[in-house]
């Protein structure tokens, strides 16, 4: 009796452990094969867009193998995602795999290679309302570059207008993410090279004047939004709206790199071709630094550019109307830089020093031109 109790309890125990090892094989396995399944963007990783119909981003996103762009873009992680925990290893699997499906509906969306650009009315209304309904930085990028793609077709601009896509993306503007702002300033730059777009738009440019001033120096939002500014200014019906901002633009013009300088030149040439706001442009503040510009180490098309703008200014300004009223322009304005420009470019800006031949040539005639026409009363 004694040895055959031994025997039942080694094999109840032989039993017991080898159950308990496939209890842990299968529950390691299981573990495995979830992670897995959700880094390859499986089931239950869908984003909750709203009650649009359709909306679903997953509805129009195709989850093709392309290894070339699993390293790109942005991955967006929530914040009760912890490294070394095991609900933070599948959100981040879980972030991983909407931000390449995201990728990826772009891409095959949205790509200019592929035949799938042009979205038809529904497709475009199925990315406005995600736009509209998602709160997820990722999947906003994403609509708001496949809105940005298809703005470039005419026939689409008035399309999304009809689908009320103004407003919705307009509100974006108010987000703190840059790469999402960025994006809708893209959308409504393309969207605003067409007249009615524009009428729309311009109860949008105060912001959009304020945001890019105050914007990081030299980021791609201010480019961005420069860039809308200057195509609502191409005619001269929204000008006076930026009037008030004249001098900040000046400003960024002197302390921006390249591209900033060659934006900002673009839109104040647009508005030194109008008579009208000839006045504006004079009264507004300059910075002192904006005579060392035309020195050696300065690019020679932002300087024949801006001479161009200074000559547009020269050939709209009226001496006879405006001789009584010329007193009314303070201390560093435009005004008195062009007229300090006018009787002493040589020594204060060291023009005749200049390497680029064109350039002492260009200033040379500009002065002569200042002389004869905006200030003729002015001793040298």
């Amino acid at each position: 009796m004694g040895y055959a109790r031994k025997v039942g309890w080694v094999t109840a125990g032989l039993v017991i452990g080898a159950g308990a090892c496939y209890c842990i094989y299968r529950l390691a396995r299981g573990r495995k094969q979830n992670k897995e399944e959700m880094a390859e963007g499986g089931p239950g990783d869908v984003d909750d867009v709203g009650d649009c119909p359709g909306a679903r981003y997953n509805d129009w996103s195709d989850d093709d193998d392309d290894d070339n762009s699993e390293s790109k873009g942005i991955v967006w992680y929530p914040p009760w995602a912890r490294i070394g925990t095991e609900a933070g290893t599948r959100a981040r699997a879980r972030a991983r795999a909407r931000a390449t499906r995201a990728r990826r509906a772009v891409q095959k969306r949205a790509s200019p290679n592929s035949d799938d650009t042009i979205l038809s009315p529904q497709e475009l209304q199925k990315v406005l309302c995600l736009v509209e309904m998602s709160e997820k930085p990722y999947i906003l990028e994403a609509a708001l570059i496949a809105l940005g793609n298809n703005a470039a077709y005419a026939f689409n601009r008035d399309i999304i207008r009809d689908l009320g896509g103004l407003p919705i993306v307009a509100k974006i503007l108010n987000t703190r993410d840059p790469i999402v702002k960025e994006k809708a300033l893209i959308v409504l730059n393309n969207l605003s090279v067409n007249a009615e777009n524009q009428r729309r738009l311009k109860i949008y440019m105060n912001q959009v004047c304020d945001d890019t001033i105050t914007s990081r120096l030299n980021s791609s939002v201010q480019l961005a939004g420069l860039r809308l500014l200057t195509n609502m200014t191409v005619t001269n019906e929204y000008q006076h709206m930026l009037a008030n901002s004249i001098s900040d633009f000046f400003r960024l013009f002197s302390a921006g790199n390249e591209e900033t300088k060659f934006q900002v030149l673009k839109l104040l040439l647009n508005l030194a071709e109008n008579p009208a706001m000839t006045r504006e442009l004079l009264r507004a503040q300059v910075p002192s630094s904006l005579g060392s510009l035309f020195n050696n180490k300065e690019n020679k098309e932002i300087i024949l550019k801006l001479l161009v703008i200074f000559e547009n200014i020269n050939d709209n300004f009226k001496w006879e109307e405006n001789e009584p009223t010329h007193n009314h322009f303070s201390e560093g304005s435009l005004f008195f830089f062009l007229k300090e420009f006018q009787v002493c470019a040589d020594k204060i800006l060291g023009i005749e020093s200049h390497h680029d031949f064109l350039v002492k040539v260009k200033v040379g005639k500009f002065m002569a031109k200042l002389a004869e026409h905006m200030f003729p009363n002015s001793q040298e």
